[in-house]
């Protein structure tokens, strides 16, 4: 076997149970708090944008990193989804796939579901030439593919795609 083929396979199996043990260990995702951290003062005069809150809607522009029942957003007789908002960033966990960003990593998350059953969370990155990626997003191509489990919610294999900005 070669040795970039050895590379190739130990990254992936090391991406996979990176994966694994994230998906399925609580206390290596910090839980979202309850409201949003305070902006330092420095920050105050409106320059920099809240980092997190919870909202019963996610804004265009937004993605949203945790969810949860909550009476908050219904009128109080029933539970409803209500979402912890968060502007996109590089090596965020997202809930939802964002614009202007691509995914390198996937991952079954009980928390972007407010539920019993597990949702897909995107580990989000702007795209760059050279990167492997889950996906190819506007203005880019891709030059080679490689099977791997990063990509991949199962057991099985998913293709990855080596960006090239058009």
């Amino acid at each position: 076997m070669s040795r970039t083929t050895l590379r190739t396979l130990l990254a992936a199996a090391a991406t996979a149970a990176l994966a694994v043990a994230t998906a399925t260990t609580p206390a290596a995702a910090a839980p979202a708090p309850d409201t949003a951290p305070a902006v330092p003062a420095a920050e105050a005069g409106g320059t920099a944008a809240a980092s997190g809150f919870w909202a019963c809607t996610v804004p265009s522009g937004y993605t949203y990193t945790s969810a949860r029942n909550s009476y908050a957003c219904s009128n109080g007789s029933y539970t409803a989804k209500e979402y912890y908002v968060q502007p996109p960033a590089e090596g965020l966990w997202a809930c939802t796939p964002v614009s202007g960003y691509t995914h390198i990593a996937v991952q079954n998350s009980h928390t972007c579901s407010a539920a019993s059953y597990p949702q897909t969370a995107f580990l989000i990155y702007k795209p760059v030439t050279g990167m492997w990626a889950c996906s190819v997003p506007s203005g880019f191509t891709y030059t080679a593919v490689r099977q791997g489990h990063e990509c991949s919610t199962g057991s099985y294999t998913a293709t990855t795609f080596q960006l090239r900005a058009l």
